[in-house]
């Protein structure tokens, strides 16, 4: 659930709306003079009592007055820099200290000075929608949030929105807790959300899976008593157009398996198909975005399993065979994603001739403990596709920040009785997320590709920016902005 943005035609319109709360944002050097002009409109004192607040300057700062008027009963000050983050920070920080139906006017519609450009507006709104997000399940839903009344053309924040559409399809995903999201109500909600935009939906079994010998999905989902599936989403590209192939990790539930996660990392382990679920998001907003690259046929592989321990379950030592004819001996069933990802790849490899894959999972707790929670991993050797993925986070809001891929570490991935090891058991080998990326690589041969380890952005504990607690549904936005925009064109690898 979010709330909603109004467009009106003019400010003229914004001065006769019927909002209580007026919020007038621009660079903090404007606030005089567009206060006095607030002052002059509306026969009030706000630009006094809001010098008495001296408000601040930083972004995601917002100063409240309460004013003696009949239209407006308060004014608030929304500092905006230059800049598409300042622009985010102070979104979040009007949609979390206003809850009124709001109108919302820029300091260049009030006065004569400059305002924030369309780019810039288009991020604000975004993160006041985004942060006033709220996920439930309570029997009394909360009162929906207020409205924000602002001056525009909606076509113009088209493809703003679009990625709102993502973001807003992930988190409700991930949200949703473990007892409903088994991997059949996950491909489900996948199904019918991607089809009411056009797209084409298979669903696979395990029966399918089993006889196309998908090893990893099946060890995976083994010790569940609900059985895993694999999603294809397609669009309709150009006939001998670029084809572009995502894949996102789908763990409906982690509990590590027989190697068994700690009671407090289980509890959150609802949101282990967030990758999924920002695959999916991006698919629905590519499927309705008018502005998207019609060449090109993109492709969704979702793997979809649940990790559970019982007598039927994967264990260490085990080799598992995967799509393709590689083969994995197991050390650790906690390290269960690489396994699906690892089908998905050899499947998009051998069956459907990409010229670009990218893959998005929560991997590792490596990730999180380079990167914090405000940039997933990056790791490609395609520097083009690199450059455009870091160019989509910081357009888009989901920020990627681009590792090594190490490739004299992959002998710590060696096998003495499989092709390749699931992860390393030297104890002097810490480099978790890199290990998990050079594992990846073997599936996907010399293809254009990148794996993006979103582990530590993929869910917020508290607050931050235009995230609630929960699922942060990131990764939506970064694909959905990188098919929007990225040039497909067939990668050379370099010679070696």
């Amino acid at each position: 659930m979010i709330r909603q943005l109004e467009f009106l035609p003019d400010a003229e319109a914004a001065w006769q709306s019927d909002a209580k709360v007026l919020v007038v944002a621009g660079a903090p050097a404007d606030l005089p003079v567009a206060m006095a002009a607030v002052d002059h409109r509306l026969g009030c004192n706000a630009s006094r009592l809001l010098a008495r607040r001296e408000p601040s300057e930083a972004p995601g700062s917002v100063t409240i007055v309460d004013v003696d008027n009949e239209a407006f009963h308060r004014v608030a000050w929304l500092p905006v820099d230059d800049g598409l983050q300042a622009a985010r920070a102070a979104g979040a920080a009007l949609a979390r200290s206003v809850s009124a139906d709001a109108t919302l006017l820029l300091t260049g519609q009030v006065a004569d000075v400059d305002q924030l450009g369309p780019v810039e507006l288009a991020a604000l709104y975004q993160a006041w929608e985004l942060a006033g997000y709220r996920f439930t399940l309570k029997t009394s839903p909360p009162k929906p949030g207020g409205s924000l009344r602002v001056v525009g053309d909606p076509t113009t924040v088209a493809a703003s929105s679009s990625l709102t559409t993502a973001a807003v399809t992930a988190r409700d995903l991930a949200n949703t807790p473990s007892n409903t999201k088994s991997p059949e109500w996950l491909a489900d909600e996948v199904r019918r959300s991607c089809r009411e935009v056009g797209l084409v939906v298979t669903v696979r079994d395990a029966d399918y899976l089993e006889a196309a010998g998908f090893g990893g999905i099946l060890a995976v989902g083994r010790g569940s008593r609900r059985p895993p599936r694999l999603v294809e989403v397609k669009s309709r590209g150009r006939r001998g157009g670029p084809r572009v192939v995502l894949v996102g990790k789908g763990v409906t539930y982690d509990s590590g398996g027989l190697s068994l996660k700690p009671v407090d990392s289980m509890a959150l382990m609802k949101t282990d198909m967030a990758g999924a679920a920002a695959v999916a998001g991006a698919m629905v907003a590519y499927g309705q975005d008018p502005g998207r690259n019609a060449d090109a046929e993109v492709i969704a592989l979702l793997p979809m399993a649940e990790n559970m321990p019982d007598g039927s379950a994967y264990r260490p030592g085990d080799v598992v065979r995967h799509f393709g004819g590689l083969s994995t001996e197991v050390s650790n069933t906690d390290a269960e994603g690489r396994l699906l990802l690892a089908d998905a790849l050899s499947y998009a490899r051998e069956r459907l001739a990409p010229d670009v894959v990218v893959d998005i999972a929560t991997l590792t707790g490596a990730a999180t403990l380079g990167l914090s929670r405000h940039f997933a991993a990056l790791f490609t050797d395609d520097t083009r596709l690199a450059d455009q993925l870091i160019d989509a986070g910081e357009a888009s809001g989901d920020q990627v920040w681009s590792m090594p891929l190490v490739q004299s570490y992959r002998r710590y991935l060696e096998s003495p009785i499989a092709d390749i090891a699931q992860a390393s058991t030297d104890a002097e080998v810490r480099a978790g997320a890199v290990m998990a990326a050079l594992y990846l690589q073997r599936f996907v041969g010399d293809l254009s590709w990148a794996h993006i380890d979103m582990a530590g952005p993929g869910r917020a504990e508290k607050e931050r920016g235009e995230h609630p607690v929960g699922a942060t549904g990131y990764g939506a936005r970064l694909l959905a902005q990188w098919l929007r925009t990225a040039d497909f064109r067939p990668w050379q690898a370099p010679s070696e």
